[in-house]
């Protein structure tokens, strides 16, 4: 093996365990190495985009681009930093485009048009999404992640009862995927099974438990502080619902709340909230499920906006919205890709 890939392949591993300054120091000795190389470009930028540097990640995906036009997995990390965080859409869906041109076989074109499906549902583009979904390929495909992402697609789009075969074959192949059980939980909810629903999101709940054995997370401690940063940052017009309220912060739901209905992938419960029946603060407790927030921010530097996020939505919904005749689960944002 020579330097290159050798650092290249470092910088890689390093990477996937989100060891953003070791893959960022490996993919600089490759780029010493051979500055042209466009695999070093496309390794800085997704280690920019792994640390929250969504710009320069797109610069340096580009840069890959430029120096090998038909760099297949340049064009998907592309698209895919476009979608989120950057929400410039329009160039998602023409980058796309362009990647579904030189797809080579139906693994990739189901990469490319995953994430341009993505970006039409955050575009709310609701009839050109079910287009894109309804064309994509059947397979088979050797990994069952295809059968998991296009399930998941086709429910996003509304199609639940096509969803429930790709995701019960998903499972099917891979019983510890802890998302497809997730959308075997949402089928069930819109198919009116409220018991297999919870089994599932109970399931769920287990799978999740034991991949944070296996994930390193943030310090509890550093995530805490985030919470109470987050807090302070609120503006005073939503704080005053919750000043007085005690906090927990704990990694996930319980499996009682999650059994009385409550989303196993919540990110925070306001609890304790007053009622005529019973006044006091208007919230008295607030957890928070420390591996759902962090899920949901994907990396570090989006934390503290996420759980600010967070806390905006949960206390609008709470106080300033009528919500007193709806149930049911919290609706959580459901990235494609």
């Amino acid at each position: 093996m020579d330097q290159l890939t050798a650092h290249l392949d470092r910088g890689w591993d390093l990477a996937q365990q989100g060891d953003v300054r070791g893959a960022e120091a490996s993919a600089l000795q490759a780029l010493a190495i051979d500055a042209n190389a466009p695999e070093v470009h496309n390794l800085l930028g997704y280690v920019a985009a792994l640390g929250g540097e969504a710009d320069a990640a797109v610069e340096h995906y580009k840069t890959a681009l430029a120096l090998d036009e038909g760099y297949f997995d340049a064009m998907l990390n592309l698209a895919e930093v476009l979608v989120h965080p950057l929400g410039e859409l329009d160039e998602a869906i023409d980058q796309c485009d362009e990647a579904i041109s030189w797809a080579e076989n139906d693994e990739e074109l189901a990469d490319a048009m995953l994430i341009k499906i993505d970006a039409l549902l955050a575009k709310q583009d609701d009839a050109a999404a079910r287009r894109a979904v309804a064309a994509l390929p059947d397979g088979p495909f050797e990994s069952p992640r295809y059968e998991f992402l296009i399930g998941r697609a086709k429910f996003e789009v509304g199609d639940a009862e096509a969803a429930k075969a790709w995701i019960e074959r998903a499972i099917e192949r891979d019983p510890d995927n802890a998302d497809a059980h997730y959308y075997r939980a949402l089928v069930r909810e819109a198919d009116g099974d409220s018991l297999g629903a919870t089994s599932s999101f109970l399931e769920v709940r287990r799978l999740d438990e034991l991949a944070l054995a296996r994930e390193e997370g943030l310090p509890p401690a550093s995530f805490e502080q985030a919470v109470r940063g987050a807090l302070q940052s609120l503006d005073p017009a939503l704080r005053r619902f919750v000043e007085h309220a005690d906090v927990f912060v704990t990694p996930l739901p319980g499996l009682e709340v999650i059994a009385d209905g409550i989303d196993p992938r919540a990110p925070m419960l306001l609890d304790g909230l007053a009622t005529p029946e019973r006044p006091g603060p208007p919230c008295a407790r607030i957890f928070v499920y420390q591996r759902n927030v962090e899920r949901m921010a994907q990396t570090p530097a989006e934390l503290g906006d996420e759980l600010l996020a967070t806390f905006e939505h949960e206390i609008t919904a709470a106080f300033l919205e009528d919500r007193r005749s709806q149930t049911g689960r919290p609706k959580e944002k459901h990235e494609l890709n």
